[in-house]
């Protein structure tokens, strides 16, 4: 079992687009089984919010439902819990490592680090540009999968 957790500033855009993307991958890749993909953020600010409507919007027109889903906090448990502690942007990983401590493990890692092209995914909460945010995580969780078959 492969336990994932995404994780990004407020867990309202791209840290829960990355989660319901790979659980769709993972469904349409007969191995709902073998993975336990979940996400939060690494501030308070959003806790308990719902997917900002302009995400939730993207992953609906690919067929893609994150209903119910509300931000959380990331909890220093959370590194003992999971395998791999996934952050959007070279910000978030050094804010996981102020809330989980060092990664001794080396369990946290950018998401854009399973495709060709390194990059931090953009936030769409300040760029307005959700398609490319698709795009980015889209290839991101593509790879992630492809890296763990």
């Amino acid at each position: 079992m492969h336990k994932i957790l995404f994780i990004c500033h407020g867990n309202i855009c791209r840290s829960p687009m990355a989660e319901f993307v790979l659980k769709d991958l993972v469904k349409k890749a007969n191995r709902k089984e073998d993975f336990e993909i979940a996400s939060a953020a690494t501030s308070t600010e959003e806790t308990g919010n719902p997917v900002y409507p302009p995400a939730r919007q993207k992953l609906a027109e690919h067929g893609i439902s994150c209903a119910g889903k509300t931000a959380r906090q990331l909890t220093r448990a959370d590194y003992r819990y999971y395998d791999l502690l996934i952050g959007m942007d070279y910000a978030n990983l050094r804010n996981i490592e102020r809330i989980c401590g060092p990664d001794n493990e080396h369990k946290m890692h950018l998401l854009m680090e399973y495709t060709g092209n390194v990059h931090e995914v953009a936030d769409p909460w300040y760029t307005g540009d959700f398609e490319q945010t698709w795009q980015d995580v889209l290839k991101g969780c593509q790879g992630l999968l492809l890296n763990l078959t």
